[in-house]
């Protein structure tokens, strides 16, 4: 799981990157709200935490960018503000939780991966979505009940796309940050794709031309896949 961490405090956000590191969570810590913006446009990422007193800016603008753009990632805000008004005003937001300093690492690590569970229907690293059943640790993929045997390549485009489920995924990104090796060749992505698709069934992968790939939560009225 990867996780962007938005701290401009040298020695929080360095304890909380090391005590998440430990749990095998892959972190990008940012200390400035711009950082953070670029961040999310050019990488994948599965949660934020969020810092709202920044060098130049309020966390809560990145928070309203997210949501305006109706992104589903999960964002905990973690900050000093602990007053009821300012709890409330951060969970209207949309924040989906909200962590006051100065915090336990442990209870961190606990309200991380509930959110996980809560947002990505995770419960031992299992994604579920639309009869397309992935369990991460043993790469196992079921769909409507019927086993179905994926490439090391295949499973991380799979995983990819259900964890950000109705949020198009780029080619560069896919190709750049999902692909093992990182292959941007011209159609590696295109002949793994249609892999995949042959492999799950049509009408799970959508194609937005000129963008990139996304599975939708719901299906599509009409479920062309390509």
């Amino acid at each position: 799981m990867k996780v962007l961490l938005v701290e401009d405090d040298l020695d929080l956000g360095n304890g909380v990157r090391m005590a998440l590191a430990e749990q095998g969570m892959e972190v990008v810590w940012v200390r400035r709200l711009a950082d953070a913006m670029q961040t999310l446009t050019n990488s994948v990422a599965d949660l934020v935490l969020l810092d709202l007193g920044l060098p130049d800016g309020d966390g809560l603008s990145l928070l309203a960018h997210l949501r305006r753009e109706k992104l589903r990632l999960p964002v905990l805000i973690l900050t000093a503000r602990d007053s009821l008004q300012e709890r409330l005003l951060g969970l209207d937001s949309g924040a989906d939780d909200y962590l006051v300093k100065p915090f336990a690492l442990a209870e961190l690590i606990s309200r991380v991966r509930a959110l996980v569970r809560r947002s990505y229907g995770q419960e031992d690293e299992t994604l579920e979505l639309r009869g397309i059943c992935v369990q991460e640790q043993t790469m196992r993929v079921l769909v409507k009940g019927d086993p179905v045997e994926l490439s090391r390549s295949e499973f991380a485009l799979l995983v990819a796309l259900m964890k950000r489920a109705d949020r198009v995924l780029t080619r560069r990104l896919l190709e750049e940050q999902v692909l093992p090796g990182g292959s941007a060749e011209s159609n590696v992505l295109d002949v793994h794709m249609s892999n995949l698709r042959k492999k799950i069934g049509e009408g799970f992968i959508r194609t937005v031309r000129g963008v990139g790939y996304v599975i939708d939560r719901q299906a599509p009225a009409r479920a062309g896949g390509k």
